[in-house]
């Protein structure tokens, strides 16, 4: 258990180590910015709440992951979200090529969605994915395989 104002200081230190990362995987799922950056306020919540005790930064790194993912799950089975069309944000910020493969990465099924924008996006081996998404790595490898073939459909050519 963590004093309060060493719990205080490692949260600070997520925020400005992960709150990017947690917000891209949020919107990889969730197509909406806003929506996005508020399951990854609501993970920053748990995580002063909870006061996890985490082995190494990257188990503090792959907790926060698998709490923003299951946060976005929640959030795409309330009637509210599913009521309304989430559109995707105004990507036109990006260069050209990083915005028409990242339209891209959001048309394809949510199951590969999120394995590519770990492996690609984030640098996850597949190994590590597997973890933070309770799996053999086998599947990950298969998820990346089928949500390329998607990728390769929606861009039309090769990836």
């Amino acid at each position: 258990m963590h004093d309060s104002y060493e719990l205080n200081e490692s949260v600070r230190k997520a925020v400005v180590n992960y709150s990017d990362s947690l917000v891209k995987i949020a919107f990889a799922y969730l197509k909406n910015v806003a929506d996005a950056e508020e399951v990854a306020q609501d993970v920053f919540l748990a995580y002063l709440q909870k006061s996890p005790a985490f082995e190494s930064g990257e188990h503090e790194k792959a907790w926060l992951i698998r709490t923003t993912i299951n946060k976005c799950k929640n959030t795409l089975k309330t009637g509210w979200f599913k009521s309304r069309n989430p559109i995707p944000d105004n990507l036109s910020y990006l260069p050209k090529e990083e915005n028409m493969v990242l339209q891209a990465v959001l048309t394809i099924d949510k199951k590969y969605r999120i394995p590519i924008h770990l492996h690609y996006y984030e640098g996850y081996s597949l190994e590590e994915i597997a973890d933070i998404l309770h799996t053999k790595p086998a599947t990950v490898g298969t998820w990346l395989a089928r949500g390329r073939n998607q990728l390769k459909g929606v861009l039309g050519g090769d990836l």
